[in-house]
């Protein structure tokens, strides 16, 4: 079946569309850039590096812009996947959603209207399973973003690694956060991962933060053979 991928770069579209991979054919990848970094939809920190990513993988990007208004966003969201499917004639689209009902609902309802199939792999996973295997599998994943308690500024840019995830394992227990970041208590963004060619390597970034909000921001990146 060929699939388009949902892609924000974070891990979870980057892991469903490894996923993908192993039984279906991708043909293309899929990234609505955001203007509203609040958006209900969208995914926006390091989202013009998806295109760094696409080359990564050697998989096709359609990239669209989307003021992010709430309901409007998702009539942009169905002009993108109409335009995958024209141009790649892919059969069903691949979704990164875990626990979010209001983003799975919404891309379903989307995919009916389009006769498409609508797969979400991560759909209620075993967080901590699913996040050992991000690493047993070899990502390689940092922290773009944090949104909330108890998180500070020395998050920002590490990368995901057993030590973190004992820790994030710790903040759930204590905090109620998601293992995932599921909540949105963090976001993330992949630099490298099993079915890249080549790898993300980090030239330059900016942080921001603020009363247990900020983001790491890649100002320059290039591709490096793996």
């Amino acid at each position: 079946m060929k699939l388009g991928v949902l892609f924000s770069g974070g891990k979870d579209s980057v892991f469903v569309c490894y996923m993908a991979m192993q039984r279906e054919e991708v043909e293309c990848l899929i990234t609505l850039a955001s203007k509203n970094t609040e958006s209900y939809m969208f995914h926006t920190p390091n989202i013009s590096l998806t295109s760094l990513q696409s080359k990564a993988a050697d998989i096709p990007l359609l990239e669209f812009e989307t003021d992010g208004e709430k309901e409007d966003e998702l009539e942009d969201l169905k002009s993108a996947i109409i335009c995958a499917k024209d141009k790649y004639c892919i059969e069903g689209i691949v979704t990164g959603a875990i626990m979010s009902v209001y983003q799975a609902s919404r891309i379903q309802k989307i995919c009916d209207s389009l006769d498409l199939w609508c797969f979400n792999p991560l759909w209620y996973i075993n967080q901590n399973d699913y996040m050992n295997n991000i690493l047993d599998l070899g990502f390689e994943v940092i922290i773009s973003g944090v949104f909330s308690y108890p998180f500070d500024e020395s998050w920002l840019g590490r990368r995901i690694d057993e030590k973190m995830l004992d820790e994030l394992s710790t903040f759930s227990e204590k905090y109620k956060i998601t293992l995932t970041g599921e909540g949105g208590e963090f976001e993330t963004f992949v630099l490298d991962a099993p079915f890249f060619k080549k790898k993300i390597i980090i030239d330059d970034f900016d942080t921001n933060y603020k009363n247990y909000n900020g983001l790491f921001s890649i100002k320059a990146a290039h591709l490096e053979d793996k």
